[in-house]
């Protein structure tokens, strides 16, 4: 399965956010912020900390897409 964080920046649009911004309202590293640019796994602990910050649900941040082999079953 992969993931998408297409729906966080798209929230990061409407609220007028940076990523820069973010990632200091976030405390979070810029390491994280390019994870999460290249839609790569980070922390449970981290999209939380970015749901507190932008006052959102995890859905509203990451959607599960495709299929990568990986099975959940």
């Amino acid at each position: 399965m992969a993931i998408s964080y297409n729906r966080l920046w798209k929230l990061l649009i409407d609220k007028n956010i940076k990523k820069t911004d973010l990632r200091k309202l976030a405390g979070v590293s810029t390491n994280v912020i390019a994870k999460l640019g290249k839609n790569e796994p980070v922390s449970m602990q981290t999209l939380v900390k970015i749901c507190t910050i932008l006052n959102c649900d995890i859905a509203d941040i990451i959607e599960i897409t495709g299929d990568t082999g990986d099975d959940c079953n």
